[in-house]
């Protein structure tokens, strides 16, 4: 059993959310570089000759990549043979109170939904958990920002409306969403599983470094095709019209049940920020975290 102290949980929670909102991954600003010399549309390769340069300016540290910092959302993978000393969640939660102080992040959240008064703090973080094999702790902070969290959807088909009836989903998606994204967007879609799941399989898709396939060829296939019909929208960059409306696709599935096909489709902006860290802790020793992975 190795044992990970809540302290280093903090640390590691409050540079990754830091990070992630001043330095974009690096697959994200590759993809918008690569749309760049695609790009037929001169208004959309001015569009996204500013959305490169915003990226360079924010990573020098001095103003986060978008002003909407958004709702802290953490993944947590924790080993079965690894303790958290001190509570885990209190931990994550005080990381993102430091972030939000120290890397001057918009005070976006509030504690309750009706009376929307702010906590001050962007705490608490949406936090997901899940046990894994090892003695390792790995966290990936991935801020949210509301104007892209808005446009998402979730849908119950039925089994009969199959695949067809997915890629016309996540298009109409897109679609309707328009310009309120901030596109070029990152879409990630689940399929299968529970109501409830699936919309987690959304989120988590957007984990995955831009560029890097599904690794099961139909649904590898089921992205391009997806994608390709997204960016015929021609809603394009800011909604100035174009050839880039979306970055990628990924989708992410599980198991379900004969009578569904649930579906769920979550959009994020350009700004497509998340940063992992893997916590080793060690018996009755400090642990340490290795360097961030920027996607």
């Amino acid at each position: 059993m190795k044992t990970i102290r809540a302290q280093h949980v903090i640390e590691a929670v409050k540079e990754l959310c830091v990070k992630a909102n001043y330095c974009l991954p690096p697959s994200v600003t590759e993809a918008i570089r690569a749309c760049r010399e695609a790009e037929s549309w001169g208004p959309a390769q001015n569009v996204l000759d500013r959305i490169l340069e915003n990226g360079e300016i924010a990573r020098e540290g001095v103003f986060p990549a978008c002003q909407d910092t958004g709702i802290t959302c953490v993944f947590v993978e924790l080993g079965q043979d690894a303790h958290v000393e001190g509570n885990l969640k209190d931990a994550v939660d005080e990381g993102v109170r430091r972030a939000c102080a120290e890397g001057y992040l918009r005070r976006s959240v509030v504690s309750d939904p009706l009376s929307r008064v702010n906590t001050g703090d962007n705490a608490p973080a949406i936090i997901s958990f899940d046990l894994v094999g090892g003695d390792k702790l790995k966290l990936t902070v991935a801020p949210k920002g509301a104007g892209s969290e808005n446009m998402s959807r979730l849908v119950m088909l039925k089994p009969s409306d199959g695949r067809r009836g997915v890629i016309d989903f996540a298009v109409e998606t897109v679609r309707l969403a328009g310009s309120n994204p901030c596109p070029p967007v990152v879409v990630g879609v689940g399929i299968g599983g529970s109501f409830d799941q699936v919309a987690a399989l959304a989120k988590k898709a957007l984990l995955r470094p831009l560029g890097q396939p599904h690794p099961e060829r139909r649904y590898a296939e089921l992205e391009s095709e997806i994608l390709a019909e997204i960016n015929r929208l021609g809603i394009g960059p800011a909604g100035f019209g174009g050839d880039t409306t979306a970055l990628a696709v990924a989708v992410e599935y599980r198991p379900t049940h004969i009578a569904m096909l649930p579906v769920a489709v979550n959009i994020n902006c350009h700004v497509a920020r998340f940063q992992s860290a893997v916590l080793e802790g060690e018996d009755h020793a400090d642990p340490t975290y290795d360097a961030p992975d920027q996607g």
